[in-house]
C-alpha cells in the first residue's frame, strides 16, 4: 500500500500544508526518530525536544505571531503533524495534545495579561502545559468532578486529585477542571491554570501504562493550593461549556491519528506479506492473506476519505459533535481491528516488540479508551438521533 498516502495527493492539503509537512517530517526524523527508544525506557521524553520544536513553529499553530505562535486557525497544519507523527509511530512528545486539546482553551479563555504572561513560553517551547480533567472517580463522565475551588477573596483554594494526565510530570502549566460551585451542576465548573512550584501542588508517580511509554502519564495532587483569581480560564462556571466547545476537535484530532495509524499498519503488513515467506513463496501469495489485506486496506481508505471530510467540515465550522463521536469511535476500533490482523499476519514475529507492528499493538489500544470512551461516544451518537 505503497501509495495509499502522503503519495497521492489529497484534495484537502494545499502547496503550503505539503510545504510544512515536509519540513515537520525533517524535524521529527532528526530531532524525535533517534531518541525515541531512550524515551520510551525513560518513560518521558527530553524537555529540550520541545524548544526544538518551538524554535521549529511547529508549538501554539493557533496563538498569535506576535507571541511567537503561527497565527493561523486553520487545522490541516495541526493534522499534518499528528498524522506525521503517527507515521513514525512516535508520540513521547505530545506536540498534537498541545496544539490540538489545550491550546484551543487558552487561546479562547485567557485575558491579555494571561496571554502576555504565558503564551510566549508556551509557543517557544520553554513551558509544557497539560490539562487535568480525568478523576479517580470521574473518567468520561464530567459533571462528576469532585475536585472543589473555594473562592477565598482574591484567589481559590484548589483541593481534589486527577488521574491518567499526559505531559504529567513534564508540565509547568496546568488546566485544571475544578467545582467552584457545587450546588450549580455543570455550571458550576470551571477552568483553573496551576503553575509548577506552587505550594500544594504535588505529582505523583508516572503510571506504568501498558503501551505509550515515551508519554509521561501522571496523577495530580491538590492540597489547599492557592490559585490567583489571575488564573481563572475564562469566565467561573463556565468551564464545562469551555469543554463542550472545544471536544469536537479533540476527537477529531484523535481520528486523525488513527486513519493515519491504519494505512501506516496496512503499509507495514502488506510489506512484511510481501517479504516473508512460506511453503516456497511470499505469504501474501496465500488466497486468504491477500483477501485479509485486501479488506484492510479498504477499511483503512474508507476511514480516510471520512476524516479527510470531518477536517474539511471543521475549517468551515460545521463539524457537529455527532459526527466527531463517530470518526473518533469508529476510527480508533477500526486502529485496533487492523493492528489485530497485523500482528496475526506477522505470526510469532508479530509478538517481538523489536517488531513496530508488536509496539503499534501496544499503543493503539488506549484509542478507545481515552478522549472519551467507545460508549460514550456511541451514548452522544444515539442521543443526536433523539434516542
Amino acid at each position: 500500500m505503497t501509495s495509499m498516502e502522503g503519495r497521492v495527493r489529497r484534495a484537502i492539503f494545499d502547496d503550503e500544508h505539503e510545504a510544512f509537512r515536509e519540513a515537520v517530517g525533517t524535524f521529527l526524523d532528526k530531532e524525535v526518530v533517534p531518541h525515541h527508544d531512550r524515551w520510551e525506557a525513560d518513560g518521558i521524553a527530553d524537555r529540550e525536544v520541545w524548544a526544538k520544536a518551538g524554535s521549529q513553529g511547529l508549538l501554539g499553530l493557533q496563538l498569535d505571531e506576535k507571541y511567537g505562535g503561527g497565527g493561523t486557525s486553520d487545522f490541516r497544519y495541526n493534522a499534518v503533524i499528528g498524522e506525521e507523527m503517527t507515521r513514525r509511530g512516535v508520540y513521547g512528545a505530545a506536540f498534537t495534545l498541545f496544539n490540538d486539546m489545550i491550546v484551543p482553551y487558552l487561546a479562547a479563555g485567557a485575558t491579555d495579561e494571561q496571554r502576555a504572561r504565558w503564551f510566549p513560553g508556551l509557543c517557544a517551547g520553554e513551558t509544557i502545559a497539560a490539562i487535568a480533567m480525568s478523576e479517580p472517580g470521574a473518567g468520561s463522565d464530567l459533571q462528576g468532578i469532585r475536585t472543589t475551588a473555594v473562592d477565598a477573596g482574591d484567589h481559590y483554594v484548589l483541593n481534589g486529585q486527577k488521574t491518567f494526565i499526559s505531559n504529567g510530570i513534564l508540565s509547568d502549566l496546568v488546566v485544571v477542571v475544578a467545582r467552584t460551585n457545587p450546588d450549580a451542576g455543570h455550571q458550576g465548573i470551571s477552568l483553573l491554570v496551576v503553575e509548577r512550584g506552587m505550594e500544594g501542588f504535588e505529582r505523583g508517580r508516572n503510571l506504568d501504562k501498558i503501551g505509550q511509554h515515551a508519554q509521561d502519564t501522571a496523577e495530580l495532587f491538590f492540597s489547599d493550593v492557592h490559585v490567583p483569581k489571575a488564573n481563572l480560564l475564562g469566565e467561573e462556571g463556565s468551564g464545562f461549556v469551555q469543554l463542550m466547545t472545544n471536544l469536537s476537535q479533540e476527537r477529531l484530532s484523535m481520528a486523525v491519528a488513527s486513519a493515519a495509524a491504519c494505512e501506516h499498519i496496512v503499509e507495514m503488513t502488506l510489506a512484511y506479506a510481501k517479504e516473508r515467506t512460506a511453503f516456497g513463496r511470499p505469504i501474501g501469495k496465500f488466497q486468504h492473506n491477500r483477501f485479509v489485506i485486501a479488506e484492510m486496506a479498504t477499511e483503512a481508505h474508507i476511514a480516510r476519505v471520512f476524516v479527510d471530510d470531518c477536517i474539511a467540515r471543521h475549517i468551515r465550522g460545521e463539524l457537529d459533535a455527532k459526527t466527531a463521536s463517530m470518526a473518533k469511535y469508529w476510527t480508533t476500533e477500526l486502529q485496533n481491528k487492523l493492528v489485530d490482523r497485523g500482528v496475526q499476519m506477522h505470526g510469532g514475529y508479530g509478538y517481538m516488540t523489536e517488531y513496530p507492528i508488536a509496539r503499534a499493538w501496544l499503543n493503539s489500544r488506549v484509542g478507545t479508551i481515552y478522549g472519551g470512551t467507545t460508549e460514550i461516544q456511541k451514548e452522544i451518537i444515539g442521543r443526536s438521533l433523539g434516542l
